[in-house]
């Protein structure tokens, strides 16, 4: 064999080295293998969703600000306040108007009853501190507090929030989990004729 040979047969075995190893080696870029979300990333996807979904809409309290009512954010997703104490219904008219809603847009009334948004803070005692993931999935799943309870009363709109992934709503769960815990006992919802606290219409006394 000539020493032409022998370098050309040298250079053809050195290309094929990369080829080999690529066959050999593991695939990491390109599979269909999605690394699974950081905690950091999962605090961030959540806090998004939170905020898109207006979350803070109901479930924060209502101020008046330079803007006119807006969230409190020193109350963030605390619920409606327990030291608001709402007085008597007020009577509507007749006509298509069939619900009222408190100054801080955490207290509704309508043909349902009448329904106080939740403190969504960690508190243990007053919040979501004591849930798991699994009750807070089955909540917006199914409609129901903590998945089997009492049914969730409107405006609360689980009719759209349980196409949520369940990524999504890990996310959101992480990220409630996180917030600054504030202690606020909500009253428990009134369900439409158990007591006389609906919105009544005047055309009917």
């Amino acid at each position: 064999m000539t020493k032409r040979t022998l370098n050309n047969t040298a250079r053809a075995l050195a290309a094929l080295v990369p080829v080999v190893l690529l066959a050999t080696s593991p695939v990491v870029a390109g599979d269909d293998t999605k690394p699974s979300a950081s905690a950091d990333d999962k605090l961030k996807r959540g806090k998004y969703l939170v905020t898109v979904a207006g979350c803070n809409d109901c479930h924060t309290p209502f101020a008046m600000g330079p803007n006119g009512p807006e969230p409190d954010m020193t109350r963030m997703l605390s619920g409606h306040p327990e030291s608001v104490k709402l007085p008597p219904v007020p009577a509507l008219p007749a006509g298509p108007w069939n619900a009222v809603t408190a100054e801080t847009n955490t207290a509704f009334s309508g043909p349902w009853g009448v329904s106080y948004t939740a403190n969504l803070t960690p508190d243990p005692e007053t919040g979501l501190g004591k849930w798991t993931e699994r009750m807070f999935i089955d909540t917006i799943r199914t409609g129901r507090h903590q998945g089997r309870g009492r049914e969730i009363l409107p405006p609360m709109p689980y009719p759209m929030y349980k196409h949520f992934t369940d990524e999504d709503m890990q996310s959101i769960f992480a990220y409630l989990q996180s917030i600054p815990s504030i202690r606020n006992k909500v009253p428990d919802p009134i369900i439409a004729g158990t007591e006389q606290s609906v919105v009544s219409r005047a055309a009917d006394e």
